[in-house]
Formats: C-alpha cells, structure tokens, sequence
C-alpha cells in the first residue's frame, strides 16, 4: 500500500457548510407535514393512575393524541437493549422493558407518556398542556452511590437492590494471588462525572408512511441509518427491514448520543400511519438534557498491586455503572467490555481482574459518549499510578517507564485479551516530556508562587481501542455528470469523513478531488452499513475503499481493452488513465466508464467500472499517546486556569494531519469540560434535574481553554492496509486524567492526595480549606 496520503488538506465540506447550505434534519419539511410534541413526565417515578386525552383532542388543530396503550394496542415492541450481558453467576441481566410510550409507570423525569400532534407546532403544544394524567408520586433513586444500598427504592420491581448486572471479567484468583506477594498496594475510588451530551444540533426526525406500498421513510439525524431501522423493523414494528427507509442528512455532532434507536423515532412513524400523512418531531435544549442519553456515571474503586522495585504485579477494580433508568441499545457494554478491552492500558500487568455492577436509577439513560467505556478505564489507572508514585517516593514519570510495555513484545497480549499490534509508548512520552520542557517545570512553578498560584503539571499516557461492525460496505458509481460518487455505510457527524474519503479515493483512481463526491445515510440507497462510532470510520471505511478501487481499477483494464482493441494484459493504469503498454494512447478513468456505460445502455456488450465491496474488518486498532497539562489555582478563591497543553499521538498513519489535529483538539476540549466544568445533578429528594439548561451546566467555551498543541507520531498499525489507527475519540480519553492529575501535583504541598471531577471552584477551594484544616 502506498503511504502518500499525508497532506493537510482543508475539509472540502466546510464551504458548504459555512454558507449555510447544510441540510439537516430540522431543514426537512414535507408536504402536508404535521408536528409532534411529547409529554414528559414532571416526576422521577410515578405510577400513572389514568390519561384524559380529550381535553387534548378539542384543542383546534390537534390532529392525534397517542399514548403507551395505544402503541400496545397496535402490537408494537420495545425501544431494545440488544447486550445479551451475564452476571458473573451465569444469570442474564435484568430486563427493563422500555416501550416509546410509558405504559403504567414513569420511572424518571422526562419519560415519554404521551405524543400530541398538531396541525402547527403550537396546536401540538397547546394539545400537550391540555392533557390530564392524573399520576402517584413515588420514592426514587437517583444517587448513583445510593442505589444499591437496601433501604433503596426500587426502580424495577424485578432488580433487587436495583442490581441489572454483576460482571466480571480476568483471573480472579490470579490477581488475588498476585496480590499477596505484593510489597505495595495503592488504593483509590474516584467518579466519574454524569455528562449531558449537549451536541450543537439537538436530535429531530420525521416520518412519511405510503399506504399504497405500506413503507416507512424516516428522517432523523442519526450516525448510521441501518441501525435505527433494523431496530425499528425487528423489535419495535416486527415488520420485514424493507418495511423501513431512514435518510439521515448533516448531522451537527453525534459524540455516540445519536448512534441509538429513540422512542421519538418510534413516535414519529407511528403517529404518520395512523393519521396518514408526515409527522415532525424536533427537540429543544431543555428536552436534550432530559432525555438524550446521558454518558459517564461510575463510580470505581481501583487497586494496584506493585513488587518492591515498583514493578506492575495486578490490576483489581470495581465500578459503579450507572445504566438510568431503562437499559439504552448499547449501554451494558460500555462500562463493561469496551471499558475492560484498555484497561492494562500501556502497562505489563500480569494479571487483571474486573467488577462491575449495572445499576438503575430514576435518571436518564446512560449510554456511549466519546470514547465509551475507555476514558473511564485509562482514568482510574492514570490515577492510581500517579498516587502509588507518591506513596512510594518513585518519579511518576520512571513510574511509568519502568512498566510500559517495549516495542519488542509486540504483538502483546494483555490479561484482558487485546492484542496490540504496534506501539513505541516510551517513545512518545520521552516526546511529549520534551515538547512540553518537563524538567523545565520547577522555574514555572516558582514564578507561578510568585503571584500567588498553586501551578501543576499533569501526565496521563492514554491507550485506546477502535470498534464498532465487523464488516464496512463501500461502493463506487460513476455518475452521468462525470463525477465519481463513493457510497460509503458510515455516518458524518462532523469529523471530516468527506474529505477524508475523497483524498483515499483521488489517490487510487487518480481522479482530481473536485471530481469526487461522498454520499451517505440513505439505507435505500446504500444497503448496509455498520454506521460511525467508535472512533471506526477510516480504518473501516478506508478499507472498503480500498477494495472497491482495486475492483474498479480491475474492471477498468478489461473496459479499456475492450475501448483500445488490445489485450487487458497490454493495459496499465497509472495518473488516473489506461494506457496501451509502449504506446501513447490511452484513455482516462472517467471518459472510459462514461464510454461503457453508453455502451451498456445502449444494449452493447461493455464492462462497466461501477463496484461495490464489503470490506471484513479482522482487527480494531490501538491509537494511544501521552497528554500533559499545566494548571494554575488561585488558592483563595479555587479558580483554575489551564495554561500549557500537550499531546503527543501515535494515531498511525494520518491520512490527513490536518483532520487528525482537529478531532484531538476537540476531544481534549470535551475531556477537559468533564474535568473542570461538566456536572449532571438530580435533586436526591425529588429526582428533579437541577443542572437542566446552560444556565446550570457548564460546558467549555473558547476563554475556558488553552491552545492544545498536537504533535504526531506515525508508527503504522499493522492490521490494516491503510496503517491508520482510529483518532476520532482519543483526546477525550487522555485529557481527564493528564487534567486532575495536575491539580493535584498543585495542591500536593497544602496535603491534596486526590480529588473528584469536576474540579470547580468551590470544590477546589473546599479541598484546599479541609487539607490545610487536617
């Protein structure tokens, strides 16, 4: 495979996009449209004594008013988990039957009761005020570190202790064995922080119903429409997959939160069969924080087991994984095998051993969110390594060295049964100590003390592991207007797929990139796809791609040795033509497939050079890298400022460093929102969303960041043609740990060992005052 790809190309997207010729799903209307609206519950847990739907339907201009019975009567499924997860005594995980409309019983506050639809937005919405749900308000539980305690309220009647699964993963009695020929063991319980996803598009759909065919069209912004409507058709309408078209158009961010079936997907198409014409349903913010799925939420308890040398014996956790209040698509598997698959992380453990229990409370689903599983993971291991460099008066940094594993060992099995392929860890963290002048720290701290500053420094090596489908659909069509199209089965959500695609496919075909074009999210159009999300798109994609040229090239040499009248042996491509072997004559790639498909459509014998492949992906890949922060506190006050940040990344190959950067750059900017920022809290008492709008949840703005200075280290991965390792997640996985690890090193001299994400500043100046008081 050829590695010339590595050019910082502009995203050929962006143009379109900044003029405003984006086309998203709220910019979708259709003829005779009308608009959906749903009632939320106000309570964390209630039964529902009845619903008066007729003051609703004498409201002029309301259309419909559908609840759960109705949905029932009409023989649809449940919105589905498909993680078919067991407990670590072979019994399967609870089920929490989530049907798009409640069906006696609301369980937190913004579940689904009814669905009013009107002949205007506003008649829906005046329908929806007009309802009477007469409910019995009833005990809840949404502390996550409360929930399994026995005098807990029940979300389920049928999980006791409110206990959905009880996993385990590793050797146990290896790791314990381990353990008591340990000469150190460092201990520590840190949170996770709940996070509200907060994408700039909040979620929408649409649905049209042709009652001639008896087809579905939905439109919704999703990051892969195959999901959605096989979901749709399997479990929820049980009607055969063709039932089902989902077109998702630009999608404004993603972040995992729009990979998943929603009830209002189900809502939308429901209420256009019955009331037979389009139905529209678009969120506002304050519904996105109540019932877009949530991402974080655990609670861990971490030990590591070291020899006297400080060397790396046995890894043990158990977490606390808030699953909300219903089981979302993914959701077991998040805190469970995604985040397990990384645990050992860079290091040489000999053995791990996992816990993990699922529990259910009166919140919102928690689901994927950038990185899913995996900065929990590298987060809890960050820091445990960090307070067993303390305890143990080892340099954090030898700390680190001393047990990563070396390039010689590659490929490395871990205890938790990845196998990495590629990597040179000490290389990229002896980068990143230089790039960011690590032994230069001392003199920055004491100009930082000059002005009154608590100034730390902050390292996390992160190790993160792509996923996703095992298999990626890519197709090639040369269209009647000379342009290439690339069907491809993964989604854009904002990352740069399109110019990423186009560079992979003008390097195969020697097509100029003005004359290539991208095409997704269409499931009639493109009949399979495994979607985008964890961090899969190129490496999955790009192999598709990949495939399908080599075919198009194929045909392309019996095409023009049938327009050359010579032997395709006698034909070579190169420069994006055929050309005849020791001659000039020669044809190019997109006047020969337009020759032949004339040809074709003609009735004549022609090869034409359209080609579609299914690419298997046999193997995930492992990007990983070193982050570092500084931080200065104000120690009267608890204001933090993040001065220096950098990254040093072995993404593999980067198609486009450009890109690259970009995804780094607003993944750390996520991590560092979770670290200093981001805070999802429920009213213990009544389960009410406190942090519910931008006024009571921050998220990061511009003055909130440091410049992020992303240095790549390409060392190829070697399980894939391309040698790209997936980038899309990794600077969210790093930047938490590298962040409150360097709060910490600033708050060592006032006796701070550790402290809890998010590190605002009350919370800090708390810390700051009971350590002094200690």
């Amino acid at each position: 495979m050829k590695f010339g790809l590595s050019q910082p190309m502009r995203r050929v997207e962006d143009p379109r996009l900044l003029r405003g010729d984006g086309r998203y799903t709220d910019d979708v209307s259709l003829p005779g449209q009308s608009w959906g609206v749903v009632l939320r519950s106000p309570y964390a847990h209630a039964a529902i004594r009845s619903i008066d739907t007729a003051p609703a339907l004498a409201v002029p201009g309301v259309l419909g008013v559908f609840t759960g019975e109705d949905l029932r009567a009409a023989g649809l499924g449940d919105v589905p988990c498909v993680i078919p997860l067991k407990s670590r005594d072979g019994s399967p995980r609870t089920e929490t039957p989530h049907p798009a409309l409640a069906v006696g019983r609301v369980r937190h506050v913004g579940d689904a009761v009814a669905f009013v639809v009107g002949e205007t937005l506003q008649a829906a919405r005046d329908g929806a005020e007009a309802l009477a749900v007469d409910y019995e308000e009833l005990p809840s539980v949404t502390d996550l570190a409360r929930a399994h305690e026995a005098n807990a309220p029940l979300v389920w009647d049928t999980a006791k202790g409110n206990l959905c699964f009880d996993w385990e993963t590793g050797d146990r009695a290896e790791t314990e064995r381990l353990f008591t020929q340990a000469a150190h063991v460092t201990k520590l319980t840190v949170v996770n922080n709940r996070i509200v996803v907060a994408s700039v598009e909040a979620r929408a759909a649409v649905a049209e119903y042709d009652a001639a065919s008896g087809r579905f069209t939905l439109h919704a912004n999703t990051q892969g429409s195959w999901q959605v409507k096989d979901m749709l058709a399997q479990h929820v309408f049980k009607l055969p997959a063709e039932t089902f078209r989902v077109i998702t158009p630009d999608v404004g961010g993603g972040f995992g939160m729009k990979l998943f079936l929603y009830p209002e997907h189900v809502m939308v198409c429901f209420a256009a069969r019955a009331l037979g014409r389009p139905v529209k349903w678009a969120s506002d913010r304050t519904e996105a924080f109540l019932c877009d799925t949530h991402g974080r939420d655990n609670i861990t308890t971490g030990e590591l087991a070291l020899d006297r040398d400080g060397r790396f014996l046995a890894l043990r956790t158990r977490t606390l994984a808030n699953m909300g209040a219903y089981l979302s698509n993914y959701a077991p598997f998040i805190p469970t095998g995604a985040g397990s698959k990384v645990l050992p992380s860079v290091y040489g453990f000999r053995s791990v051993y996992v816990n993990v229990l699922g529990l259910l409370t009166n919140t919102t689903p928690v689901d994927a969110y950038r990185g899913a599983g995996r900065p929990e993971a590298n987060y809890v291991v960050e820091r445990l390594i960090d307070a067993a460099a303390r305890e143990m008066k080892i340099d954090r940094v030898e700390l680190r060295k001393r047990n990563m594993v070396p390039p010689s060992a590659m490929p490395w099995k871990t205890p938790t049964g990845a196998t990495y392929d590629s990597g040179d860890f000490t290389s990229v963290l002896d980068a990143g100590l230089k790039k960011i002048d690590w032994s230069g720290f001392p003199q920055r701290r004491q100009e930082a003390a000059r002005r009154g500053k608590r100034r730390g420094i902050g390292l996390a090596y992160y190790l993160e592991a792509t996923g996703g489908a095992p298999t990626e659909r890519a197709e090639i069509r040369f269209a009647e207007d000379g342009m290439v199209d690339v069907l491809v089965g993964t989604q854009s959500t904002g990352q740069g797929h399109e110019t990423a695609y186009i560079m992979l496919t003008a390097h195969e075909l020697g097509v100029p990139t003005g004359k290539i074009r991208v095409v997704q999210g269409d499931s009639d159009e493109i009949p399979t796809g495994g979607g985008t999300g964890g961090a899969r798109s190129l490496y999955s994609e790009g192999q598709a791609i990949l495939a399908t040229t080599a075919t198009v090239i194929e045909k392309g040499r019996r095409a023009a040795g049938e327009a050359l009248e010579v032997a395709p042996a006698d034909i070579v491509f190169e420069g994006g033509a055929f050309s005849v072997v020791g001659t000039d004559r020669r044809i190019g790639i997109i006047d020969l497939a337009l020759t032949q498909r004339k040809k074709a459509a003609a009735g004549q014998d022609a090869t034409t050079l359209d080609a579609a492949e299914v690419a298997e992906i046999k193997a995930h890949t492992f990007p990983n890298g070193c982050h570092i922060a500084e931080v200065e506190i104000d120690p009267a006050t608890g204001a933090l400022d993040v001065v220096r940040y950098i990254v040093c990344d072995d993404v593999g190959h980067a198609i486009n460093p450009l890109i690259v950067r970009g995804q780094v750059h607003g993944g750390v900017a996520q991590g560092i929102g979770q670290a200093v920022l981001e805070h999802t809290v429920y009213d213990p008492g009544n389960g009410q969303l406190v942090s519910g709008s931008f006024m009571d949840y921050g998220i990061p703005r511009a003055d909130d960041l440091p410049d992020i200075d992303v240095d790549l280290l390409e060392i190829p991965c070697e399980t894939n043609p391309l040698g790209v390792k997936g980038a899309g997640e990794a600077g969210a996985v790093g930047s938490p740990p590298a962040v409150i690890n360097a709060v910490v090193d600033a708050l060592a001299e006032d006796g701070v060992k550790h402290v809890d994400m998010p590190v605002t500043p009350e919370r800090l100046w708390r810390t700051i005052a009971a350590a002094k008081a200690a």
